[in-house]
């Protein structure tokens, strides 16, 4: 990408990945059993694991290790080691996500991942998607310790494509999607099958919330 204007009958389409294209809190979970168990901590309830999905570990781990720092760059650590063997496989596609999107690509529209996943990782993931092709970029942290926000990255996806604000849609199913897509005056689209909740995701804002894939898809739909 070399930020050329997009065609303006062309737009930018972003998604999450956990808990919007995927479901992969079976990897996630074992990864996160694994590392509290290496550095002999006390798994969190379920319900909390899943809360953790999204946001960055820098930012949930403190809640139970404090703020030792050894712990917490130990955990993470683990973590990865084993996401990085065997926990990247241990997902499902949601179902409906690979016909959306053949559509979004069957129109012309551009499409790319933004994720707080380091993104090596997002992308040994999104490679492996039978429609992974469609996807021209992955965003995501440059390594397994760094942290980089989602408006950020959208941002940055924005001056790649060249593509407008309002040619742009953010798509995902925690709130930090939605705030980086109105950071950026972008649309902002939650799903209601991921992590997050309703009531979340128009706390932050949503444009609007789709049950289902088809229900985004018709949210995609071009204006005539």
């Amino acid at each position: 990408m070399n930020g050329a204007a997009m065609p303006a009958r062309r737009r930018l389409v972003l998604f999450d990945l956990d808990g919007t294209l995927i479901d992969s809190e079976p990897g996630i979970t074992a990864c996160l059993a694994h590392a509290f168990e290496r550095i002999g901590a006390e798994l969190p309830a379920r319900d909390v694991l899943r809360s953790w999905i999204g946001p960055p570990f820098r930012q949930t781990f403190p809640s139970v290790l404090g703020d030792d720092e050894a712990r917490i760059v130990a955990a993470i650590d683990h973590y990865r080691d084993r996401f990085e063997d065997v926990g990247w496989t241990e997902h499902a596609i949601y179902e409906g996500i690979p016909e959306l999107i053949a559509s979004i690509a069957g129109r012309g529209d551009a499409l790319a991942v933004v994720t707080t996943k380091p993104e090596s990782q997002a992308r040994l993931i999104v490679d492996h998607f039978p429609f992974g092709g469609a996807f021209a970029r992955v965003y995501g942290p440059s390594d397994r310790h760094a942290h980089r926000s989602k408006a950020e990255m959208i941002a940055e996806a924005l001056a790649d494509f060249g593509a407008r604000a309002e040619h742009a849609t953010m798509i995902g199913d925690r709130h930090f999607d939605i705030e980086g897509a109105r950071a950026n005056d972008v649309r902002g689209l939650g799903v209601a099958w991921g992590f997050g909740s309703i009531e979340e995701l128009c706390d932050a804002g949503a444009h609007a919330i789709a049950a289902n894939p088809a229900a985004l898809a018709e949210l995609l739909e071009p204006a005539i």
